[in-house]
């Protein structure tokens, strides 16, 4: 907001003291979740006795590197079919870009489980909950929340719940006890918040709201707790990626780096898209954006094309030459398996390259039993 000299500067916040003498402070988000289910976090650029002008970067947001916009990586990326893996438009990767977290992302979801009054009596939170090994319950507080920092997987209690059951819901056995023993076993059925399908990782934050600590409640609700799940996602097969130029795709097949084509100087490729995903679209930016980010990669520099102010294909040629490539920009790919070279050379060349929000783990759905359509009784359609 104001020039002056960093005098303090950590992972939380940056102190700025004015030329007048009076101080700014600046805090820094860290792993906020997003509404979209990302992590949103700020780093730190500043250090203790930096001078900082009005409109300076003291710290990257998501999705940012020194003050830019960096949503995506650039990776060698090579135009040519493999086996026919990248039939309809799919991508083929590199092992590379996996082991090396290029296109990994921290996502944090939120769980919710509330308590509410039944005709039957109250559902209550706890630890008690029936027919439940001791295994189960090891990572949960005495009130039967789960703990900060434990690591979570598929079908493991978050919050654990029990709701009064009626005597309709009871078997016979539980009747039998019931007329022998009185009241004493009235029976509780388990409806404890567990881990969904695809939401393992590690807790990384709960929160509870309770009428008497004077939080808003719906209407018959007693406790509400919500529980944020943090989940490193490295990229698999059935992610989506894109281009800059509407070349989406779904990743196909991951394949290790030494079976990947390479390059004369020994670079593996990174990834291979379909040649025939360019013709009839017509969106020849995208190879124009990979000779010219190769152009820039051999003569180590950066290269910015605005939108109505780009780079002409003049230019664009002349930087290909200065960069000493082909006339044609073209490169003799070897075959990572066999180390003979392909018959035709290959466009090869650097792309930026985007992991879009739409990921297998949040797509995948199966179904043995399921909710039916109250008035068809058909199954419903979908994971929701």
């Amino acid at each position: 907001k104001h020039d002056g000299r960093v005098i303090f500067s950590d992972a939380e916040k940056v102190e700025v003291r004015r030329e007048d003498g009076s101080l700014d402070v600046y805090h820094v988000q860290k792993f906020r979740r997003s509404n979209s289910g990302t992590a949103y976090n700020q780093r730190t650029l500043v250090k203790v006795g930096d001078l900082v002008e009005k409109g300076d970067f003291i710290a990257d947001g998501p999705s940012m590197e020194n003050g830019e916009m960096a949503l995506g990586q650039n990776p060698v990326v090579a135009y040519m079919t493999w086996e026919g893996y990248n039939f309809e438009d799919a991508v083929i990767m590199s092992e590379r870009l996996v082991k090396e977290d290029v296109y990994t992302s921290v996502h944090l979801e939120e769980f919710e489980s509330e308590t509410r009054d039944t005709k039957l009596g109250p559902e209550e939170i706890t630890r008690e909950i029936p027919n439940v090994g001791e295994d189960s319950l090891r990572d949960l507080d005495e009130m039967g929340i789960i703990r900060i920092g434990a690591e979570v997987k598929e079908g493991d209690i978050l919050v654990g719940k029990v709701t009064p059951k009626g005597e309709k819901d009871l078997s016979a056995e539980e009747r039998l006890l019931h007329a022998i023993f009185g009241d004493k076993s009235r029976e509780v059925r388990d409806t404890s918040l567990r881990v969904p399908h695809g939401g393992d990782g590690v807790v990384r934050d709960v929160k509870i709201f309770t009428r008497a600590n004077g939080d808003e409640l719906q209407s018959g609700v007693n406790m509400l707790v919500r529980v944020y799940i943090a989940q490193k996602r490295k990229i698999k097969v059935g992610d989506k990626m894109a281009g800059r130029h509407g070349n989406k795709g779904v990743v196909s097949r991951i394949v290790p780096v030494e079976d990947m084509p390479y390059l004369p100087d020994g670079t593996p490729v990174d990834i291979m898209l379909n040649p025939l995903g360019v013709p009839s679209r017509m969106n020849i930016g995208q190879v124009m954006e990979l000779h010219l980010g190769m152009a820039a990669r051999n003569l180590g520099i950066h290269i910015a094309t605005p939108v109505f102010d780009g780079a002409s294909s003049e230019d664009l040629w002349e930087t290909v030459q200065e960069a000493g490539m082909d006339s044609d920009a073209k490169t003799v790919l070897y075959d990572g398996r066999t180390g003979e070279p392909f018959d035709n050379r290959v466009s090869v060349g650097v792309m930026y390259m985007i992991k879009l929000h739409h990921m297998v783990d949040d797509k995948l759905h199966a179904r043995s039993v399921g909710p039916y359509s109250l008035v068809t009784q058909q199954p419903l359609g979908g994971k929701a």
